[in-house]
């Protein structure tokens, strides 16, 4: 019986310490690439929304070029509200708003 050689990708998954380091950076990548995307199709000026979120223009600046890899949940969240979104967590059909 062939067994079927096994991807870099899953090799790698089954170390626990490389696992729980990806998924953190995978996240981290996420949320970036989430307000990259609002960002993106806004003409907003970078101090405009820096105001509006209440966070320097350096932050914001930052995101945009992709400096900031680590995003605080309160500056997502911030962002996401100067375009007006909302976070919500649901669970079984319940929806809790985030502030």
């Amino acid at each position: 019986m062939n067994k079927k050689p096994i991807s870099t990708y899953n090799r790698l998954m089954q170390d626990p310490v490389f696992q729980k380091e990806y998924e953190k950076e995978y996240k981290e990548f996420a949320l970036s690439e989430l307000l990259l995307a609002l960002m993106e199709g806004d003409d907003k000026s970078v101090r405009k929304l820096a105001k509006e979120a209440g966070l320097s223009a350096n932050t914001i600046q930052n995101i945009r070029s992709k400096k900031q890899k680590d995003i605080r949940l309160k500056n997502f969240k911030n962002i996401v509200q100067a375009y007006g979104f909302r976070i919500v967590l649901k669970k079984d059909g319940e929806r809790i708003p985030v502030a």
